[in-house]
């Protein structure tokens, strides 16, 4: 794929991500904080958890951009791991559950509206980078993952897997606002 078509799919992504948030401002707190049950999230629970992977990865690729002294490459080759990393987070008709690591399950946080601005604010950073990424190799540049300090992926991998996981979560709010409709 033409690194600058992938870049700019997931800018358009990222926009509608945005733009799918904003109309959770209007929302009261007693329907963004209503769970299905005790051990599901509510609504700002499934956006703190992508800020807290927006504070892990965000800064990371800022840096690497920033500090990269490669040129852009005209094609991106998806590498096999980060291929997988990012097929896994697309939403399934029949979704695959994850086990969510403990430092990133804000299940039982008292949270607030502050947490929609502030994913709304990470996706304004994140289309930043998105058009900085244009100047550097999506190839070459390598990004540390959560999970492991020794598996880096490709940025172009990084950037999908990290847009397809907000895509997931998305989804996972439009079901908890389906869910609160049948009650």
């Amino acid at each position: 794929m033409q690194s600058k078509i992938l870049i700019q799919t997931l800018s358009e992504q990222t926009k509608q991500i945005i733009n799918q948030t904003e109309k959770l401002k209007t929302y009261d707190l007693p329907i963004l904080t209503w769970r299905e049950n005790e051990t599901s999230w509510n609504i700002l629970e499934c956006l703190e958890h992508l800020n807290l992977y927006g504070d892990f990865y965000l800064p990371q690729i800022e840096n690497k951009i920033q500090n990269s002294d490669t040129k852009a490459d005209f094609e991106f080759k998806s590498g096999l791991l980060g291929n997988y990393f990012a097929k896994t987070m697309l939403p399934k008709e029949k979704l695959n559950k994850m086990k969510t690591f403990k430092d990133k399950n804000p299940l039982n946080t008292n949270l607030d509206k502050a947490v929609i601005s502030k994913f709304i604010n990470q996706q304004i950073k994140l289309l930043d980078l998105l058009n900085q990424s244009g100047k550097v190799s999506l190839n070459k540049v390598k990004i540390q993952i959560s999970i492991s300090r020794l598996i880096k992926l490709k940025l172009g991998d990084t950037f999908q897997f990290y847009v397809n996981h907000m895509i997931r979560h998305l989804n996972q709010i439009d079901r908890i606002e389906a869910s609160m409709k049948n009650v």
